[in-house]
């Protein structure tokens, strides 16, 4: 391959000192094997280790030391901005490490770093047990926690970074390391909404707690000629609602033909999800309200298998669909806020796009602020702007809707991101520094200490600190 030139040998010991299959361009595998779900991302690497257990990862950090390839690292390969594969490079593939193992007694899991959390789900649930994780099952463990991780449980149980235990993790220089509140804690500050900047996880360990195997759900869509006032109720709703609720906004077009009349299925909606962290009959009581802002266009709330909520929007995020979405950590929902939500959700080029308010607030801030990386505990609303679209000739259109998008609303923000709706990695240094503020400092300088060399670059990248 154009560029890369690696002596059959290497990759030959290479292969032979790992339990998993190495790939290579012409290989069967290798087209499967290098496709991530964004479809817009098109990446040829030069080698795929598929690791099956440590000592492959090891071995694969190890090699990257020795031939200086560019490193990307998947788990779930569910990251927007598709840095789980990289051009000309070796990708060190997770996917295959998926075990999750519960100690009910004790309400913890240990989850290796392949896993989606649907495989989590799927062994929690047994216990009737869960820990925040994504609102995709397809989505990977792995990115979304490192990143913080806003999932359906997040107001009464926090951050899924909030509920690690311990982290085991290989560094750059192939040494194994585990990482937790009283091993290498500065460490365990930063992979919690750090991002993969410091190494590659290959285990997490985290707090479980008691939800399900039912709970009270709320799913109701409303014309978006009233999407004002239900953002205005909407408002109002969250500040008095328990910790227990944990809820989502969307405006867009979201054209189900089997929820919706041929007469509106084209036009635009405002929707509503959530769900209640606790006993079912009081949790349709608590979300009662968000079903009465308005005539409902249609209303599938109610009380379903936790497992089954986990999976109501995977059929909305299909692999190989196009993807472009970022984010910001909004001040407030003010009025002007609520229009320009409706604007841009109006203006969108793709009915399959939509503007989202994630409701923030609850146990995220009983977490202090220096107690780990994260860097949007202070934010009420989270901004989240997804332009999802099947024609690649749309591309460029989808791309300028949402970058001009989050220009106009970074008037109701202190310019600070999500790490895991990063768009691709534009401006990376600016919107680093920009969320983290004064803690980037704090970063860059753990940054130092465990990949001086920025080896892991493919993220949402703070640079090492240098001695100038």
């Amino acid at each position: 391959m154009a560029g890369v030139s690696l002596a059959d040998e290497r990759i030959e010991s290479l292969r032979a000192d790992c339990s998993g299959a190495v790939i290579e361009p012409g290989d069967p595998a290798y087209d499967d094997a290098r496709a991530v779900w964004n479809g817009m991302i098109d990446k040829r690497p030069r080698l795929i280790a598929r690791c099956q257990g440590v000592a492959d990862v090891i071995r694969a950090v190890d090699f990257v030391g020795e031939t200086d390839l560019p490193l990307a690292v998947r788990g779930g390969g569910h990251n927007v901005a598709g840095t789980a594969v990289c051009d000309d490079g070796l990708v060190i593939d997770l996917s295959e490490m998926t075990a999750v193992s519960v100690d009910p007694e004790e309400q913890t899991a240990r989850v290796q770093a392949g896993a989606t959390w649907a495989d989590v789900d799927h062994e929690t649930q047994a216990f009737g047990l869960a820990t925040p994780g994504g609102v995709v099952s397809d989505t990977g463990v792995a990115g979304l926690t490192l990143g913080g991780g806003i999932g359906h449980l997040r107001c009464k149980y926090g951050l899924t970074c909030d509920n690690l235990r311990s982290v085991d993790l290989v560094t750059a220089e192939g040494e194994f390391v585990t990482a937790s509140a009283e091993e290498n804690a500065d460490l365990f500050w930063g992979l919690r909404g750090g991002g993969g900047n410091f190494g590659i996880v290959t285990s997490f360990e985290f707090d479980l707690h008691p939800v399900g195997p039912a709970v009270a759900t709320c799913f109701v869509l409303y014309s978006a000629e009233s999407a004002e006032s239900c953002l205005r109720q909407y408002r109002e709703y969250v500040a008095d609602s328990p910790d227990e609720v944990t809820t989502l906004t969307s405006v867009g077009v979201m054209p189900d033909e089997e929820l919706f009349d041929e007469d509106v299925v084209d036009d635009l909606k405002i929707g509503f999800l959530g769900c209640h962290a606790g006993d079912p009959d009081a949790g349709e009581r608590a979300l009662a309200p968000l079903r009465e802002f308005a005539e409902p266009l249609a209303d599938v709330s109610g009380t379903m298998a936790y497992t089954d909520f986990q999976q109501i929007l995977d059929e909305d995020y299909p692999d190989g669909m196009h993807y472009y979405w970022k984010s910001l950590f909004l001040d407030g929902l003010t009025d002007s806020a609520i229009d320009r939500i409706r604007y841009w959700a109006d203006a969108a080029p793709s009915p399959l796009t939509t503007v989202d308010v994630w409701e923030l607030g609850g146990a995220i801030t009983d977490v202090g602020l220096e107690e780990s990386a994260f860097a949007g505990r202070h934010a009420p609303f989270l901004l989240g702007v997804e332009a999802n679209w099947e024609d690649p000739e749309m591309d460029e259109d989808n791309v300028e809707w949402v970058q001009d998008c989050i220009a106009d609303m970074r008037q109701f923000s202190d310019g600070s991101v999500y790490l895991n709706f990063p768009g691709f990695l534009e401006d990376n240094d600016e919107v680093m520094e920009t969320t983290f503020g004064s803690a980037y400092a704090r970063l860059s300088a753990l940054k130092a200490e465990y990949d001086p060399e920025n080896v892991f670059e493919l993220n949402q990248n703070v640079k090492p600190a240098t001695d100038e």
